[in-house]
């Protein structure tokens, strides 16, 4: 059912990924390069982060839908948070990696966004449990008919 408590915890995940398209990962206080051309480093500043953010949330959000299948709402649940640590991965790559070839002395200040991503893990990882819980349940229930 969808009122379960993974779904709950699935959309709080599939809403703190969807925050990041609002939410900078970081600022600075003076234009530097490719990413911090517009003085904030987001998620729009790269394809890739774009695409990671995307299949993370759309992977949460139809593991709540898919409540008739656990196996497959398992599945779903775990990719989900494959890609939100593919995100940090990429994210702290891209920026690093931009942040070498800067000679200026510009002032970073990490935003909010930098902890979404882990709020995303944590509760996807809640929900992949009771999805787990659920599965067990269901299956000790199908031993004593």
């Amino acid at each position: 059912m969808i009122q379960r408590i993974q779904s709950v915890f699935l959309f709080l995940s599939t809403l703190s990924i969807a925050g990041l398209f609002g939410v900078p990962f970081a600022t600075s206080d003076m234009k530097t390069s490719q990413f911090l051309s517009d003085q904030v480093y987001s998620i729009q500043d790269h394809v890739v982060l774009i695409t990671l953010v995307a299949l993370s949330g759309i992977f949460s959000l139809v593991s709540i839908f898919l409540f008739k299948n656990r196996p497959l709402q398992l599945k779903m649940g775990y990719f989900s948070i494959i890609m939100s640590i593919l995100l940090i991965v990429a994210t702290i790559i891209l920026f690093y990696n931009e942040a070498s070839t800067m000679a200026t002395e510009a002032s970073i200040e990490e935003g909010f966004g930098i902890g979404l991503p882990i709020i995303a893990i944590i509760f996807a990882g809640l929900g992949v449990r009771y999805i787990k819980k659920d599965d067990k349940l269901v299956q000790s229930m199908d031993r004593l008919r």
